[in-house]
């Protein structure tokens, strides 16, 4: 990839500390790019700092041997036509730079052993076909009354949402009626949901095999998380033209335009607080940076527990808030690279789900992995980006790779939680080769003609989450997604310290969508505007200027 110019590295930039930004925004995740991005196309000039040597967060790409992969970005939904809200938003960011290719009819492919169940792109597509596999009339009124409980609960979240980027006094009087609905979603796991539709454990089992995108198997996820991640792909899924990492590239233009800045390798120590209010950051090399405002995309618990200063965030009770909030889980992540290419190896764009033998509980799946690691996986997620890139062939010629992704508790880890990286030992990568094996075997049983074709394969653990993500557990997702996440008050852009803001997300949900809004909901509470509605009209109006 081109590397971006607005994309510098703080060790060579010779940046002057005297130097005027409206605001500084610490991560570069989709969080921060996007309140950099908002800010920007209004004509402020916006410092992102960035700890890792690369910028994008999760949308990162890092590569090896002559190979690049995805870390976080395997796809997207809602990117499918030009006038989906997702679709515009990106649009405005990236000012019509950033394109997607559509993954096709099939989006996701869910294995139980040699059975198989297809996700359709359109939502009566995939009632459709779900129906043709269920064809008992209870559970086809099931797969109906599902689809439709999705698409309220997504029509609740917008009010939830919008809630919390209200000013203070309008929360007060009406915050409770905005966020009602949705917390009557909220509020219930997902197997309370569907049990109530059915008590058909296939088909609660198909229905529920997306809970790798949020993490948490059915007895423990908020049914309000799974609804959106399900509402999501219902249009299908998307890939951005030219690898995950033009997402941060064209928003860093963006950023760029208005004279802003992307800097990588640059660890921020802490914020410097004065009367209460955050005024600027302090490096990990001592240098002061100062700006009006302050927008922290390093996620809530690392913001309140390492960036605002212990006595300052003591005497605000910061800490007991996160006792009311757990991580998300930590994952494994197998790279694989091919010296084929993706159509001589007869790769297609679907993702596999991929479930023990005919068992359908899936947290019963994760309980038994959890607690022996020689159990069969719960899950292992296959994605294909090479096929997914239309421009992936002109880029990497004749090579073709695969990413695989199971959970992994970080507990298994932790003896080694204070080794560096690629320096943890033998028996770490002994433990890695291991993993590795038993997940190859899963890929070859789906795709034989891959077996003997691995160039070069590397697994990453919860600890490379760890040092490059800078989540202390090696979570994925920030929090976690259970019932109670969606009671805390306190998960909004503002903080008790004025001019300090939160994105990212832990203020609306994960992944790069939700991340994406989450930045939209901070500029919307900072400026006292919908930035979602005004960005959208934008983009739409561009859209049709382009296209005329």
């Amino acid at each position: 990839m081109a590397r971006s110019d607005s994309i510098r590295s703080y060790k060579q930039h010779k940046l002057d500390p005297n130097e005027s930004f409206d605001a500084i925004v610490i991560g570069s995740g989709m969080g921060g790019l996007t309140c950099a991005a908002l800010l920007a196309r209004d004509g402020e000039r916006v410092l992102v700092l960035e700890k890792h040597y690369t910028a994008g967060g999760f949308t990162h790409v890092f590569k090896r041997s002559g190979y690049e992969w995805d870390v976080g970005i395997h796809y997207i939904g809602g990117v499918n036509h030009p006038r989906a809200l997702l679709y515009t938003l990106f649009h405005y960011l990236s000012r019509g730079e950033l394109e997607w290719a559509d993954m096709g009819e099939i989006y996701d492919r869910v294995w139980f052993g040699d059975e198989h169940f297809d996700f359709r792109k359109g939502a009566e597509n995939f009632k459709a076909g779900l129906k043709e596999r269920f064809p008992e009339p209870e559970d086809q009124q099931a797969i109906d009354r599902y689809v439709e409980l999705v698409k309220q609960a997504n029509e609740a979240s917008r009010t939830f949402f919008a809630e919390k980027a209200v000013p203070r006094a309008v929360s007060w009087v009406a915050g409770g009626r905005m966020r009602k609905k949705y917390l009557d979603f909220a509020g219930r796991t997902t197997r309370e949901v569907l049990e109530e539709l059915t008590r058909n454990e296939k088909l609660i089992g198909v229905l529920t095999a997306q809970y790798g995108d949020y993490g948490l198997p059915p007895g423990r996820s908020s049914f309000a998380m799974h609804a959106l991640v399900s509402n999501h792909y219902l249009h299908g899924g998307a890939f951005p033209v030219g690898g995950s990492s033009r997402i941060a590239e064209t928003v860093a233009e963006t950023i760029g335009a208005a004279g802003g800045l992307v800097l990588t390798n640059a660890p921020v120590e802490s914020l410097i607080l004065e009367r209460n209010a955050a005024v600027g950051v302090r490096m990990a090399d001592g240098r002061e940076l100062r700006a009006p405002n302050i927008i922290s995309s390093a996620g809530v618990v690392n913001t309140y527990r390492k960036l605002v200063p212990e006595e300052a965030g003591r005497s605000l009770g910061l800490p007991q808030q996160l006792d009311a909030v757990q991580p998300s889980v930590a994952h494994m992540g197998l790279y694989l690279g091919f010296k084929e290419s993706t159509a001589d190896l007869g790769l297609n764009k679907t993702n596999y789900w991929i479930y023990p033998d005919g068992s359908y509980d899936h947290d019963k799946n994760v309980e038994a992995f959890v607690a022996d690691v020689n159990a069969d996986f719960p899950v292992v997620y296959v994605s294909f980006p090479s096929a997914k890139d239309p421009k992936w062939e002109e880029r990497y010629p004749g090579r073709a790779t695969v990413d695989i992704i199971t959970l992994a508790p970080y507990e298994w880890f932790d003896r080694w939680k204070d080794s560096r990286w690629k320096k943890r030992g033998d028996d770490y990568e002994a433990f890695k080769e291991q993993i590795s094996q038993r997940l190859l075997e899963v890929l070859y049983r789906y795709e034989p003609q891959l077996r003997g074709k691995v160039d070069h394969y590397e697994l990453s653990t919860p600890l490379s989450t760890r040092d490059f993500v800078s989540y202390e557990l090696g979570e994925i997702y920030g929090l976690s997604h259970d019932p109670a996440r969606f009671e805390q008050r306190f998960l909004r852009p503002r903080t008790p310290i004025k001019n300090l803001y939160l994105t990212g997300q832990d203020i609306v949900t994960c992944g790069v969508g939700g991340a994406l809004l989450g930045g939209m909901v901070t500029v919307s509470a900072m400026k006292g505007r919908d930035y979602i509605s005004k960005a959208r009209a934008a983009a739409l109006q561009e859209i049709e200027a382009h296209s005329s």
